[in-house]
């Protein structure tokens, strides 16, 4: 009986180790994915971005970026990186709100690397993941451990990110709707908007608010006046301008902090959707919160709200593939 008893409990612990380890690994990613088939993988990744981002340390808003604009269409499966290849089809690539990303060129000279060392293994999909994590990092941000094995989809519409992709013009409801619709609540839409500590725009993006904005030739009330002015006297000095690009977080935007938060509650933020967290008392609350508490605890939920967003939709298992070339589906 005793001895049963032990098998009992044996089996019962077994049980939960199993149990604990399939809810670890929900949807199919798991911490350590490429330890055996690619051990070197988030290495490469690393030292990658490293030398790049010493050369040129404006690359790594781009590259988060990238990671929003691929998970906000189909989940995170790099479609986002697929080039027009028919011209019944145009790409993510080609929607309005991808024109002005950068960093393909990066992510291809990593995946070729990734390849050279291990062929048909690492998809295109964890690269963007990856590469967002540690471009985060590059920028004094926080470090978190991304869960691998997203494969690589097949499909990208333009249509789809012109619809799914947030404007810089949204309003809180339009805001809420989208993050609802990948699985992210008030609380993820708060912190992910927290990337724009870091980054540059195109005064197109925001222009409306400055110069036309309810088309009758006026400026956004809910823009600071002085913080206004200044953009039109020195940056943005027409609604026509399609090429100057101005600070998001004016004198840290390559420092991954809390400035952009205290900007947005002087009115200084530069998207209207930046504008549209403090018309919401769920979301000005949570603000407040972030700013008077230390920058650890933005550092820690901007991380577990990065995490969340790369889960969702993502194909697993075997679902979709590992593209050989990150801008083309495999023949």
């Amino acid at each position: 009986m005793a001895i049963q008893k032990l098998f009992s409990v044996l089996f019962l612990h077994l049980a939960l180790a199993f149990l604990l380890a399939e809810l670890t690994n929900a949807g199919g990613l798991q911490l350590g994915f490429y330890r055996r088939a690619c051990p070197d993988a988030e290495l490469i990744v690393h030292e990658t971005l490293h030398r790049y981002i010493s050369r040129d340390p404006t690359l790594a808003a781009p590259l988060l970026r990238m990671y929003f604009h691929d998970c906000f269409i189909r989940g995170c499966d790099a479609s986002v990186l697929l080039n027009t290849t028919s011209s019944n089809n145009q790409t993510e690539k080609l929607a309005a709100p991808n024109l002005t990303l950068r960093g393909f060129d990066f992510i291809d000279k990593v995946k070729s690397l990734l390849e050279a060392a291990c062929p048909a293994v690492v998809s295109c999909a964890d690269i963007v993941a990856l590469v967002a994590r540690d471009a985060v990092v590059a920028t004094g941000g926080p470090f978190w451990r991304v869960p691998t094995g997203r494969r690589d989809g097949t499909i990208s519409r333009s249509s789809e990110a012109l619809n799914n992709i947030p404007p810089p013009t949204s309003n809180f409801t339009n805001l809420q709707r989208l993050f609802a619709n990948q699985g992210l609540d008030l609380k993820d839409l708060v912190l992910l908007s927290g990337a724009h500590t870091i980054g540059v725009a195109h005064c197109s993006s925001f222009s409306n608010r400055l110069y036309n904005f309810t088309g009758v030739g006026d400026q956004d009330p809910a823009l600071d006046s002085e913080y206004a002015a200044n953009l039109k006297a020195r940056k943005c000095r027409s609604l026509s301008d399609n090429t100057t690009i101005v600070e998001m977080d004016p004198g840290s935007f390559r420092t991954f902090d809390l400035s952009y938060y205290s900007l947005l509650l002087k009115r200084r933020g530069l998207f209207q959707s930046d504008s549209a967290l403090t018309t919401n008392s769920a979301t000005l609350t949570f603000v407040n919160q972030l700013l008077q508490g230390p920058l650890q605890n933005f550092f820690g939920e901007f991380a577990n709200s990065m995490e969340k967003m790369g889960r969702v939709n993502v194909k697993t298992g075997t679902t979709g593939e590992i593209r050989k070339h990150c801008a083309f589906v495999n023949s």
